[in-house]
């Protein structure tokens, strides 16, 4: 199957099994495919750069990586000196291949769809790229459970395929989220996202309040 139709399927998909269940059958193949030249994935260097430019201290930053993937992200993260990163996926042979990078502290199977079972406060900075996109995973509870296990004036950098930044409710629930003065939007511009395909996301960086 060519990464087109997978890419065409994965955004279509009705629900978290079937898209577990694609995912599961492009884990071997999807970072040669997604990396090549006519799809240019370049989202998840975007944010590890944006997300080591975010900590004071790279090698001493606990970075939640969700919706990890095949550890695209990790792979730049660590290159960028993170020592401790975790991984969060749907998907179990993807999680198996970014556990063959070696970059990850810890990975577990996980839908964030639902409450991520992660302690409040945990990590400086944590990262979603490629997972609040259509057929994925919707902005709640999501958004918020991401803000809450980070720590207090920690970092939330997540790519929102444009398409569905106001449609699917991702726009709405992030002004919800400063609202409740839980975060302070650090920005939401636009980004390359699949740069060979002339997709776009908007790449939504929040703070979390410091309530104390």
């Amino acid at each position: 199957m060519s990464t087109q139709v997978y890419l065409a399927q994965a955004r279509a998909s009705p629900n978290a099994q079937d898209c577990m269940a694609l995912y599961d059958k492009w884990a071997a193949t999807y970072n040669k495919e997604v990396g090549d030249e006519k799809q240019n994935y370049v989202a998840p260097v975007l944010v590890a750069q944006v997300a080591l430019k975010s900590s004071k201290n790279p090698a001493r930053s606990v970075i939640l990586d969700a919706g990890c993937g095949t550890g695209l992200v990790g792979q730049a993260l660590a290159i960028g000196g993170v020592k401790s990163i975790d991984g969060l996926d749907l998907s179990g042979p993807m999680l198996l291949e970014a556990k063959k990078t070696g970059t990850y502290r810890n990975l577990a199977q996980a839908d964030m769809n639902r409450r991520i079972e992660k302690p409040d406060d945990t990590y400086d900075v944590v990262t979603c790229v490629g997972t609040f996109t259509a057929g994925h995973v919707g902005p709640d509870p999501a958004l918020r459970e991401l803000i809450r296990v980070t720590k207090r004036n920690g970092i939330v950098i997540s790519t929102i395929l444009e398409e569905i930044w106001e449609s699917g409710g991702f726009k709405a629930e992030v002004e919800k989220l400063e609202a409740e003065n839980l975060v302070t939007v650090v920005s939401d511009g636009l980004i390359d996202y699949v740069k060979g395909r002339g997709d776009k996301a908007v790449l939504a960086v929040l703070e979390k309040v410091d309530h104390a």
